[in-house]
């Protein structure tokens, strides 16, 4: 914040450094817990504060109880906290070629009988990864499917795959995860956080040769139901959407799309065309 309170985030502070506290914990008796290098994040925001706040009665113990603890293993040089971007160059891509991606980027549903390298989709998840998110909590799983009758089975549950599930190559279910919120209010962040990584996942497959097909979930029980039990899903998990992907086939036609003009869908304050 600017300009920064010498004393803030006393709402929190305590069960932040309980929760380090239990994760460094995990991690010296080799559980399973945070990635090493969100420890490492974890650690380095904590220093920071504690370095930038003033004295305080709820700061000071805990202040010295993190001093005690050991730092974690450091996976990069770095330290992990804010910081200011570099903004003396202009960007990478340029708007007239992210203008051309996003024209170029169309739902495809007929793919090459070709099989999809592991590798290329797990870069597009790179890219993914780097979307905006709430707190960045990142409450979604991506599951993916690429064996031949497992893709059979999740293509099936879903409406809007009829005439092209049958040579699908890989289908992808997004999950949102609500046990990433401590309340009822945030229930939706799981859609809103899982659809911008998703459009970051289907931009980065186009410049990797691949297409793809956004596939609707359908808000019915009997469906839910089938694809719970399918993907094994606990009780706080929920389907937000599914996703076609592979080789485009080029004699496949796509469907000529004539989007709505800027008139339709923007108003600037409460000014009238």
């Amino acid at each position: 914040m600017r300009p920064r309170r010498d004393v803030f985030a006393l709402d929190y502070i305590e069960e932040t450094v309980k929760a380090y506290e239990a994760a460094l914990k995990a991690a010296q008796n080799g559980k399973h817990g945070l990635p090493a290098e969100q420890l490492q994040w974890t650690h380095d925001v904590l220093a920071e504060y504690f370095a930038v706040t003033g004295s305080h009665p709820k700061i000071d113990p805990l202040r010295e109880r993190f001093r005690r603890l050991p730092a974690p293993p450091r996976i990069c040089d770095e330290p992990l906290i804010p910081y200011r971007r570099d903004l003396s160059q202009p960007p990478p891509v340029s708007y007239g070629a992210l203008a051309a991606l996003a024209h170029r980027r169309r739902s495809v549903r007929w793919f090459l009988p070709k099989p999809v390298p592991r590798e290329l989709i797990d870069k597009a998840l790179e890219v993914a990864a780097q979307s905006p998110s709430a707190c960045n909590r990142q409450p979604f799983v991506f599951r993916i499917f690429d064996d031949p009758e497992l893709v059979r089975q999740v293509a099936s549950i879903p409406y809007g795959v009829i005439g092209y599930e049958h040579q699908i190559p890989v289908i992808v279910v997004i999950v949102g995860q609500l046990r990433n919120f401590f309340d009822a209010r945030d229930r939706h962040l799981i859609y809103i956080d899982s659809a911008l990584a998703a459009m970051s996942f289907i931009l980065a497959l186009e410049t990797l040769g691949l297409s793809s097909c956004c596939i609707n979930w359908p808000d019915i029980p009997e469906r839910e139901k089938k694809m719970a039990e399918l993907l094994k899903l606990e009780p706080d998990e929920r389907p937000v959407m599914l996703i076609a992907l592979g080789w485009p086939d080029p004699e496949g036609m796509v469907p000529r799309s004539v989007k709505k003009p800027l008139k339709l869908f923007r108003t600037y304050n409460f000014e009238q065309e």
